[in-house]
């Protein structure tokens, strides 16, 4: 498939199609279902579904045909079918994937910018869902029209964006099992929810974690006490929560030491990393707004990585029970409660893991503390498969033609719930999973945006990788 006629068209549709309407995407406060308990009262993510629904209709994809899914109770999902070039009818069927569900606004974007203001600055569209992930359906939409446009080939593609994926996709599992007869014989998924460490090059995603959510309480009275009278008396909460962690964590490293939270790191995900660092060093190190004097955990890029993709970590991500400064008393508190957020490495059990958690929570508490968990939550991580030679030899192709620089492989810190669904069904297909993000492109916090020129890049890649699964 001739590269000029692709870039052209990707050029075009992106400057006069795409951009506007996804501006206008960035304008609908979609909120995931987790943030946003009135979703299907508030209507927000149907405006959503609609939005992008009605500018795909609009396109030149012969015999595409376009659905919103809705079953009871649960969040749409869009599906566009797009029927295989001529030539390719038995190629099977390519699923690519996206969503239209956002993260919630956050404060502290810089002046000018807004989560639901579209601003384009510098070559950036700024705004939530921009890059995380707005721009996925577009991108798929505009490489099949490359396709066709530069005389080439694809299979059966279907095109799914769910609204759901920022909640942990709760829905999809039962939309897949709706859908399965639709689908077909998937052989060759294409996520565009990823990213990279630059926008030098296209970055393909191998692992993701996995993860396990728990809210631990621990409770030490019946009402809070006046601290000069109780303290010594009564332990502190936070206290034997402290003491409750240690079981887990390493405060001094950091280091996760339940057995079923670690796993050995295969030798090929250690070999991408080292290749991942030579081909951008600084990036990981430098990725992050480090307050003054600030340094990561070590300054090893190579280990910084392997922590990032194969280690568990643990995050404090909410607390309760704590008053703000400014309001707190001389009080021993009744209660603490601390919302603990774990990623697993991918090959992990999330299962085993979640249960080596409350056992260590639970069991012996320091002072016979009354302790309860709540919002329990875990899911297992992904280890892509091999990548089979058509796909290999068509990233290379990409990257010389395209990028101009090789192409890389790592490992994403998150969690990507769809692409362990989709392993699990469709064991012998390939994956590429990668897409427009960058390391600093903002994904969940403040002044997220999008890099224009790099997801155009992507997009021509994605064109010329159909076009070879095709001809495979």
């Amino acid at each position: 498939m001739e590269q000029i006629s692709v870039h052209e068209t990707v050029s075009r549709l992106w400057r006069e199609e795409v951009l506007p309407s996804l501006s206008d995407l960035v304008r609908i406060p979609a909120l995931s279902q987790a943030f946003d308990a009135q979703w299907a009262t508030n209507g927000h993510l149907d405006a959503a579904v609609e939005h992008v629904r009605g500018w795909i209709a609009g396109r030149n994809l012969p015999g595409a045909t376009l659905d919103v899914v809705r079953l009871d109770g649960l969040s749409p999902v869009l599906l566009v079918d797009v029927p295989a070039s001529p030539g390719a009818e038995d190629a099977d069927t390519v699923l690519l994937y996206g969503h239209l569900d956002k993260q919630p606004p956050v404060g502290g974007w810089s002046e000018g910018l807004g989560p639901w203001t579209p601003v384009i600055r510098d070559g950036r569209l700024y705004g939530r869902g921009s890059a995380d992930d707005g721009y996925s359906g577009y991108a798929a939409v505009t490489a099949l029209e490359a396709v066709h446009a530069a005389g080439g080939q694809h299979a059966r593609a279907v095109i799914l964006l769910e609204t759901g994926e920022e909640s942990g996709s709760p829905d999809l599992p039962r939309y897949l099992e709706h859908l399965e007869e639709r689908l077909g014989r998937v052989s060759f998924v294409v996520c565009l929810d990823s990213g990279g460490n630059d926008y030098e090059r296209l970055w393909q995603t191998t692992s993701l974690r996995g993860l396990v959510q728990v809210h631990v309480t621990v409770r030490v009275l019946e009402s809070a006490q006046h601290s000069g009278l109780a303290s010594g008396i009564v332990p502190s909460s936070f206290r034997i929560l402290r003491r409750l962690l240690d079981r887990i964590e390493d405060a001094e490293t950091g280091q996760i030491t339940l057995a079923e939270m670690n796993v050995d790191i295969p030798a090929n995900r250690r070999a991408e990393v080292e290749a991942a660092v030579r081909s951008a060093p600084g990036a990981i190190a430098s990725t992050f707004p480090l307050v003054a004097g600030m340094r990561p955990v070590t300054e090893d890029e190579e280990e910084l990585l392997l922590n990032n993709g194969w280690r568990p970590t643990l995050s404090v991500i909410g607390a309760a029970g704590l008053p703000e400064p400014a309001n707190a008393g001389n009080v021993l508190r009744d209660a603490t409660t601390l919302a603990l957020s774990f990623r697993l490495p991918p090959t992990a059990d999330s299962a085993a893991a979640l249960a080596a958690v409350e056992k260590a929570l639970t069991t012996d508490v320091p002072y016979s503390a009354q302790v309860t968990l709540s919002g329990v939550e875990h899911a297992d991580g992904w280890n892509a498969p091999e990548s089979a030679p058509w796909l290999s030899a068509a990233l290379e192709k990409v990257s010389d033609e395209i990028f101009a620089a090789p192409s890389g492989s790592i490992g994403l810190g998150g969690s990507i719930p769809f692409m362990v669904q989709l392993a699990r069904k469709y064991p012998e297909a390939q994956f590429l999973v990668t897409g427009a993000l960058g390391p600093d492109s903002n994904a969940h916090v403040p002044d997220e945006w999008l890099h224009l020129d790099h997801a155009g890049r992507v997009t021509e890649a994605v064109a010329h990788i159909l076009d070879a699964h095709a001809r495979r």
